[in-house]
């Protein structure tokens, strides 16, 4: 018995170590290559104030670093918000469908936040991949200034390779994303801490006076020197987004063990390097290395931004998958490209979307530097809507006293705020391009879920009850024919359109028929026991209902094979699924603009049709279709 027990604490050890392991690839591959240019543009930002790199700059700009880092990441997400999951799930929309649950309804409030929030993410998606990857091919001008021209060329041909390999999946070359994740962060550590020793007095930054004196003693200055600071946590959010794949210990010990020494070291390194040297604020991270070694470093500051890229990019698409099942976006396509990992997905537009818009922040900007300012805004917005969301949670869903939830998450609000502010005093230098992006996210979903709700409202107009249609067809039933007919609705308590339609114009009825309807639950996944629900209405009728969670893709056939536990013999090859096809044209009078419902009749048409979404076979589809003014 001591002999089975402590082999299963072994087991149990080695994999504990083995998620704390894998963590780093994906966790913190955006966090980790913020040394890369973070310290970099801090330090600029706040040289404009006398035009040289004084001792006090640079411990004031050292200072608030180590400090975001504690605050923000350590304190905020790490010990705080890794908490609050939902069934183990986490990220903004997760916080939302946690508040829904709490409050027993879709409050405006919590609803916008998300919105807001999930709009900010996809302006970091869109940013991440061209910063990170420009500011590791800018190090060859460190080696060679002669190659500065194809710095440009080079990251485009990175990114489009990038983005090229997606439809393939990832499950294969993740499995190198820990490994070398975690070498970069040794050597970080490892050649910053080399450095401490050019002016150990940079480790007196430790002290947060320092940082304090330096924003009071300089005001805006000091303000815009914090939206530069906060690039050094960019990437925190992930933390939270990436704990139903690792687990919250597994992802703590990680940062604790690893990664917040690592980037310590490595910016106390850059900061002493600096110190001794001020013409290495050219570069400081790439000087860090004699020549000899800058071309290897370049190689692997590469890969490392490949993987931060790949985080934000599969996150993406999570993401839009969890739009989609809370109603905020259409319908669009999946494709999942692992037998194993089930959130190895794959979305063609998505993905087609970043590509374009990448590419048009690389050619626009052309710079790291130029591209810093619009990362802090998306990323600091996106943080601190989890910040308020996170006050919801613990206040209603944990059940904590209103003034102790306020008292923990009020402070990180407020340096959040902070940092959102700082971060809009840029919006000339690129801050703009989040705000941008920002407001089309926020309009394409809001159109959306407006106009989906308005057109449920006029649709409902024309709809028949659907229990007084059941009686009425069973006390004079029409033709009666063998088979199962399955009708899809989103509203069981009335006659799906497809049904109507088929006894106006096929005039029969199936031996069996299924009112079918797909509901979204609040909860990432739901377990088979929950997946079916079936009521027995008549004897020629049954409503079903299949429950699937927000991070899950609806698999109709498949789940209703799970029907057979509850008595159900269901046959795909005697059934049909009768699905209705509306065709939207805009109304003379609508509850929306007229632009609006373009947009909304483009989105629409965007949207791939329910067969496809619900992996219904082909063969076994009947579109009926219908035409409504919206």
């Amino acid at each position: 018995m001591e002999k089975t027990s402590g082999n299963g604490d072994s087991r149990s050890h080695s994999s504990y170590w083995a998620l704390a392991f894998g963590s780093v690839g994906v966790v913190y591959g955006d966090i980790g290559t913020s040394p890369l240019y973070a310290f970099r543009e801090a330090v600029n930002a706040a040289i404009s104030v006398e035009g040289i790199v004084g001792r006090e700059v640079i411990l004031g700009v050292l200072s608030l670093i180590v400090w975001s880092l504690i605050i923000v990441v350590t304190c905020k997400y790490v010990l705080v918000l890794l908490h609050a999951d939902n069934n183990g799930e986490g990220g903004t929309l997760s916080l939302v469908a946690l508040a829904f649950r709490a409050m027993g309804r879709r409050t405006p409030l919590v609803l916008a936040l998300g919105i807001v929030g999930a709009a900010m993410f996809y302006g970091s998606s869109l940013i991440t991949p061209a910063l990170s990857v420009m500011s590791a091919v800018e190090g060859l001008k460190i080696v060679q200034p002669e190659l500065e021209p194809f710095v440009l060329p080079l990251t485009v041909i990175i990114l489009v390779g990038l983005f090229a390999v997606q439809s393939h999946g990832t499950a294969r070359v993740s499995t190198l994303f820990a490994p070398i994740t975690v070498v970069w962060f040794l050597i970080m550590a490892v050649i910053g801490a080399m450095h401490i020793a050019d002016d150990p007095s940079v480790l007196h930054a430790i002290n947060p006076w320092y940082g304090l004196k330096f924003v009071s003693d300089n005001y805006m200055i000091g303000l815009v020197t914090l939206g530069a600071v906060f690039l050094v946590v960019t990437g925190s959010e992930a933390l939270y987004a990436d704990l139903g794949h690792f687990g919250r210990k597994p992802i703590q010990t990680a940062w604790f063990v690893l990664v917040l020494p690592a980037l310590l070291l490595n910016y106390f390194g850059q900061g002493a390097l600096v110190l001794s040297n001020p013409s290495a604020l050219a570069d400081p991270f790439f000087l860090l290395v004699p020549d000899w070694l800058r071309l290897p470093l370049i190689g692997i500051a590469t890969l490392a931004t490949v993987i931060a890229s790949q985080a934000v990019i599969t996150g993406a698409y999570s993401l839009t998958r969890q739009a989609m099942q809370l109603g905020l976006l259409p319908r669009l396509e999946i494709r999942h490209t692992s037998a194993q990992l089930f959130g190895q997905i794959y979305m063609p537009r998505v993905n087609l979307m970043l590509l374009i818009g990448v590419l048009l922040l690389v050619i626009l900007f052309r710079s790291s530097s130029a591209l810093a300012a619009a990362y802090v805004l998306a990323v600091a917005t996106t943080e601190w809507t989890a910040g308020v969301l996170g006050f919801i949670v613990i206040w209603k869903h944990w059940r904590w006293a209103f003034w102790s939830a306020a008292a923990l998450m009020l402070p990180f609000i407020a340096v959040d705020t902070v940092f959102v502010t700082a971060a809009f005093l840029n919006i000339v230098e690129g801050a703009w391009v989040p705000v941008l992006f920002g407001i089309v996210v926020v309009l394409l979903m809001t159109t959306w879920r407006r106009g989906t709700r308005l057109l449920t409202q006029k649709t409902r107009r024309t709809e028949v009850p659907f229990e007084p249609l059941v009686k009425s067809l069973e006390k004079k039933p029409p033709h009666i024919v063998p088979g199962t007919a399955i009708f899809l609705t989103s509203d069981p308590e009335y006659a799906p359109t497809a049904l109507l339609h088929n006894l106006k114009h096929n005039k029969v009825l199936h031996e069996h028929n299924v009112v079918l309807t797909v509901v979204t639950a609040d909860t990432p996944r739901v377990s088979e026991e929950d997946r079916v629900q079936i009521f027995g209405i008549s004897p020629h009728f049954y409503r079903v209902v299949l429950t699937f969670g927000y991070m899950e893709t609806p698999n109709v056939p498949k789940a209703l094979v799970l029907a057979r536990k509850l008595g159900w013999q269901f046959d795909i090859m005697s059934t049909s699924f009768f699905l209705s096809r509306r065709a939207l044209k805009p109304a003379s009078q609508s509850g929306m603009p007229k632009w609006q419902d373009r947009l909304f009749i483009r989105l629409a048409h965007a949207a791939d049709d329910a067969t496809t979404f619900f992996h219904i076979p082909t063969e076994r589809v009947v579109e009926i279709g219908t035409q409504v003014a919206v």
